[in-house]
């Protein structure tokens, strides 16, 4: 299968799953790139179609399954359906995963997010949580959706490494309260405890909030312990991606 005008609907529909409605709409989103291409190629997911731009050299590196439909294009096509300056050429459409409303948390340490609403800083604490071993990433309502774009690119195939869930943050602390697990806040408070004095955890969930208003009250309120880095410098604060790292790498045994 060939395509070169941007003008086709298969072309338009591709352009589409840039915007939420119509990923859900079409059940589908995009992957932008050979580092994205390959780790989905190595997940479980549900792979509809890879697109390949007359530019792109590296096919042969890929061991595409010949059940996954191959859609030839043209760098013009490219440069219409990616969403950067300069896209590699290499493309794959799939399937959204469905959505498990019986919210079930495995073992080992969990990421919440509370309301964060930038994309990098979500895709940098899900490759962080990676990095750090953790079992997933909640991302709770208020926050980016999962397949933004940007938000896609910026987690780098963690996605496909660890467990990334939507869903109700007080109801992931719920579920880790009947576990008994420790669940920590990162909202500065009088009772807030510097977070090297804590220790270290296998099981356990850590929330951090919006950037602007951190964490909610109710979240708050369910929370074994707050945490707080002491800044040392006359910075006014952190960034929520770096604090979070900062925790995990601490707080994750």
């Amino acid at each position: 299968m060939e395509i070169k005008s941007t003008a086709n609907q298969r072309v338009k529909n591709w352009k589409k799953l840039a915007l939420k409605k119509e990923r859900k709409k079409q059940n589908k989103y995009l992957l932008d790139g050979l580092h994205l291409v390959k780790e989905a190629l190595k997940s479980k997911e549900r792979i509809l179609e890879i697109l390949v731009a007359e530019s792109f050299n590296f096919i042969d590196e890929l061991n595409i399954p010949k059940e996954i439909e191959i859609v030839n294009i043209s760098n013009e096509v490219a440069k219409v359906i990616s969403q950067t300056p300069s896209p590699q050429g290499i493309f794959a459409v799939l399937e959204l995963p469905q959505i498990n409303k019986n919210l079930k948390l495995d073992d080992g340490a969990w990421l919440m997010l509370d309301g964060v609403q930038d994309p990098g800083n979500i895709g940098t604490m899900v490759r962080t949580a990676d990095a750090a071993g953790f079992k997933g990433v909640f991302i709770g309502k208020g926050s980016a959706d999962i397949y933004n774009p940007k938000l896609v690119r910026s987690m780098q195939g963690s996605q496909f490494h660890i467990k990334v869930v939507e869903g109700d943050v007080l109801e992931g602390i719920e579920l880790m309260n009947q576990k008994g697990w420790p669940v920590f806040g990162s909202e500065l408070n009088d009772e807030a405890k510097n977070y090297s004095e804590v220790g270290k955890f296998d099981n356990f969930g850590l929330v951090m909030g919006n950037e602007g208003n951190g964490m909610s009250k109710e979240a708050l309120s369910k929370t074994t312990d707050n945490l707080y880095i002491p800044i040392k410098g006359q910075a006014e604060s952190l960034n929520v991606a770096v604090a979070a790292g900062i925790l995990m790498f601490t707080l994750k045994k």
